[in-house]
């Protein structure tokens, strides 16, 4: 028991120490910089930069060079990266892998007081561990479907900047400073980049991987054939806008006809585990059978991965892409 309470309190302080890490080593100044080579980075990396430079240092995934030199290693960091950026966060991945292992270890040690199996702290641990990236991929999700839900506006705003006679970057330059986030900020981005000397076309293919809409992809491949081919730029910018808005139409309608089905699935989905725990809460004695037999871990790890791939075909189902 001394042991468990040592390790409790190690968890404990050093969760401490990480939220007070996060908050002082946060330097705003200093990630703006970051973003703005990595986005000639990017741009290099594709081969269409005409700089002629290679001076331009790999971003930072740790304020810590040795941490960072292991992590560039890794292609999955620079995923994470990515999706971070995308969720418009500002936090280093090894910053989101401290969090993951800080958890991991404290669900376990603390799982170890009531499970009396390997499984069931385990499980607890990883349970744990996965929940930093949830809320990252949460967060950009959330962020996209805001994007795409206000892109047709920003859309119509440049066509009418375009028709009034503006340049087509002081078009990028009115939408992010009338529109709100994330529209704003991601054509201030654009706008910036080839402010300080990036090509069009790279700030375009830029603002691509910073929002992997389909939306944004047609928006930028209607720019780049406008630009070789010729043409009213207005009336691609219209056409374009009415087509998402058209996407978006059907998009509720299909929502509107399967909401019984995603309903009928999500109370399916949830009542296997609800079950398991109002059974545990009424009749510990009932349910222990299940922990204190040698058979029960086994059982419970059959019946957790059945439920997993019946909800993902649940899923799947239910889910129509437009």
């Amino acid at each position: 028991m001394a042991t468990l309470l040592s390790l409790l309190t190690f968890v404990v302080v050093v969760a401490i120490c990480l939220f007070v890490w996060m908050v002082i080593s946060t330097d705003k100044k200093q990630e703006v910089v970051r973003r703005r080579m990595d986005s000639v980075r990017k741009a290099e990396r594709r081969g269409n930069l005409s700089l002629g430079t290679s001076l331009v240092r790999d971003e930072l995934l740790s304020s810590v060079p040795a941490i960072h030199r292991l992590m560039i290693r890794w292609n999955w960091t620079t995923k994470l990266n990515d999706c971070i950026v995308q969720a418009g966060m500002t936090i280093k991945p090894s910053k989101i892998i401290l969090i993951m292992l800080v958890l991991a270890c404290g669900g376990y040690f603390l799982a170890v007081v009531y499970f009396h199996t390997f499984f069931g702290p385990v499980l607890v641990g990883l349970g744990l561990a996965v929940l930093p990236l949830a809320f990252v991929m949460w967060q950009r999700k959330r962020r996209l479907a805001k994007f795409e839900e206000h892109f047709p506006e920003a859309l119509d705003l440049l066509g009418r900047a375009v028709r009034a006679g503006h340049a087509f970057t002081t078009g990028m330059e009115m939408i992010a400073k009338e529109s709100d986030e994330p529209i704003g900020g991601e054509f201030r981005t654009t706008f910036e980049e080839q402010n300080f000397g990036l090509p069009l076309r790279d700030t375009l293919l830029n603002l691509t991987e910073r929002v992997p809409l389909i939306d944004v992809r047609f928006f930028v491949t209607s720019l780049m054939i406008q630009k070789e081919t010729g043409g009213n730029l207005a009336e691609i910018l219209d056409g374009l806008s009415r087509v998402i808005r058209d996407r978006f139409r059907i998009h509720r309608e299909v929502q509107t006809r399967t909401a019984q089905g995603k309903l009928t699935a999500a109370i399916l989905i949830a009542i296997p585990p609800f079950m398991l725990v109002g059974l545990s809460a009424l009749n510990p004695q009932y349910m222990k059978t299940l922990t204190e037999d040698p058979a029960g871990p086994t059982i419970l790890g059959i019946a957790a991965g059945l439920q997993i791939v019946g909800s993902a075909i649940l899923w799947k189902i239910i889910h129509i892409e437009v």
